[in-house]
């Protein structure tokens, strides 16, 4: 199927309640007050207006959003007091942090191709999957696929592609086909988007000049600066190879869609983390900012009466000085020293444990409905404790942390294979593209004196060897450091003998 070729309406109108799903989770996760007060319409600075107060009597999805805390405008003549809880953002990297703390390892039959996906899977292809995940947890979903560029790297790489910037065409639950688009330039109304088609084994790229809800016409791709090198290289049809039989590209939903499930075109998206939690989200903003309002109202204030000021000039009001601590000023008759109200001391109680026990509860229900434990965010205390209480305390973290392997998992071997195939077609070499064996490595660690004990306990009761015991105080090294590990050990217990039956010297 090639690219668009007529103006037509851009993003596709079908998509688009997806986009707007993924627009809310975004402002969320970005955690910007700005963002959030002109998601929800609660920006404006003259208070609430008789359409603003329509709007909050009204139906459906207008007004359920302008009822929201952030919908609320902020009054006229008042600062915005408005407080963010970043917890959006929390959600979204601790997801990431549970299944990429740590490498996944890749392994292949071949030892040239292992020696070569060594060098592609280093530190930096880790950094690339940790941000992926969080993008994947705050949007939905995420796109991985294989990239090079002989001007900057002697070898291929991993990139993410964002969900809200792609078209995905799917076949039974499978990916098999997506145009990503990217805006490269805005002028005089004008937009310039660049669109790549992923399908198996080529990538087509389009230039389009149209407008913002339009994509126009096709223009050469030398039209714009980012699009002009791959004018000398795509073939007629405006393709590139990419030296892979298959789709070059993946998707990893984050968890299985609730409110899509039947809609035809959008059931294979993924749902974020966030997804159902915003109430929740703005009720813990609207807790701690009562929490702030009442420590601003609760500061102390003295009330004097009005002959006790002194005038500061012409313009320029009255005022008491008791050592400048606080003052306030209202019009009464001064009674003499035994007459009246003289001096009244004004302090506010703060509601410190009432907003706390809210603040609490809110927070552990949406990590709750978001599928992970407190624990694994810090609530609870840090005493420290064994894997295995660990992973009793983070069981509802650590069961969501499965589910999402079993996604990325398969994913990820399709990627590495698709990544050496690249990097072969693009830099040469030996390396033979393959599948691999992905193995995500375990996020608890055990604890160093705990694994000793057990591994004292086996070997005196005679349970487990040498070899097995290195690999359970070591579970990260390979077979080389293990062996070598083992002879070491051998060689300081003196066990490193010669076996008596391979001597010849018997007869």
């Amino acid at each position: 199927m090639p690219l668009p070729t007529g103006d037509m309406a851009w993003p596709p109108p079908h998509i688009g309640p997806a986009l707007d799903a993924m627009h809310t989770w975004d402002t969320w996760w970005s955690g910007d007050p700005d963002r959030l007060e002109s998601l929800y319409g609660g920006s404006t600075g003259g208070g609430l207006d008789p359409k603003r107060l329509a709007a909050t009597m009204s139906g459906g999805i207008r007004g359920r959003i302008a009822r929201w805390w952030w919908g609320t405008p902020t009054a006229a003549g008042e600062r915005r007091t408005k407080l963010h809880v970043p917890i959006a953002g929390d959600l979204c990297g601790g997801s990431a942090d549970l299944l990429f703390s740590e490498p996944p390892r890749f392994t292949v039959d071949d030892d040239t191709t292992q020696d070569r996906l060594d060098v592609l899977t280093d530190d930096g292809m880790l950094a690339t999957l940790q941000t992926a995940a969080e993008i994947g947890a705050a949007l939905g979903g995420i796109y991985l696929r294989p990239v090079y560029d002989q001007d900057v790297a002697d070898r291929a790489w991993i990139t993410a592609e964002h969900a809200d910037r792609a078209l995905p065409e799917f076949a039974w639950g499978r990916l098999s086909a997506v145009t990503f688009w990217r805006v490269v330039r805005e002028e005089d109304g004008q937009v310039w988007r660049w669109l790549q088609r992923h399908e198996p084994s080529r990538i087509l790229h389009g230039l389009y000049q149209g407008t913002k809800d339009k994509l126009g016409r096709p223009v050469p791709l030398e039209d714009s600066e980012e699009t002009a090198g791959f004018a000398t290289v795509v073939n007629d049809e405006g393709a590139v190879e990419t030296g892979y039989a298959g789709l070059d590209v993946v998707y990893i939903p984050n968890q299985s869609s609730r409110r899509w499930r039947c809609h035809p075109r959008l059931k294979d998206w993924g749902r974020s983390d966030l997804d159902g939690v915003e109430p929740l989200m703005d009720a813990l903003d609207e807790t701690y900012s009562s929490w702030m309002r009442d420590i601003r109202l609760g500061k102390g204030r003295i009330v004097v009466p009005e002959t006790y000021l002194e005038s500061n000039g012409p313009g320029r009001g009255a005022s008491w000085n008791p050592d400048q601590e606080a003052f306030a000023g209202i019009s009464m008759l001064d009674r003499g020293t035994n007459g009246g109200m003289q001096l009244t001391v004004t302090q506010f109680a703060i509601r410190v444990q009432e907003h706390q026990d809210t603040a609490e509860d809110l927070v552990n229900q949406i990590l709750r409905s978001a599928g992970y434990s407190g624990q694994t965010f810090g609530i609870g205390g840090d005493v420290a404790v064994t894997a295995t209480e660990v992973t009793a305390r983070e069981r509802r973290s650590m069961t969501t942390r499965g589910k999402k392997v079993l996604r990325w998992r398969p994913a990820l071997a399709q990627l590495v294979e698709a990544l050496l195939a690249v990097d072969q077609y693009a830099f040469g070499g030996g390396a033979v593209p393959q599948r691999p064996t992905v193995e995500f490595q375990d996020s608890v660690q055990e604890d160093p004196l705990s694994l000793a004990n057990t591994a004292d306990v086996l070997r005196r009761a005679q349970a487990a060897s040498t070899d097995t015991l290195v690999r359970m105080a070591h579970p990260e090294w390979d077979d080389d450091q293990v062996a070598a590990e083992v002879d070491r050990i051998r060689q300081e217990q003196g066990m490193a003998v010669p076996d008596p039956m391979q001597t010849g010297a018997l007869p």
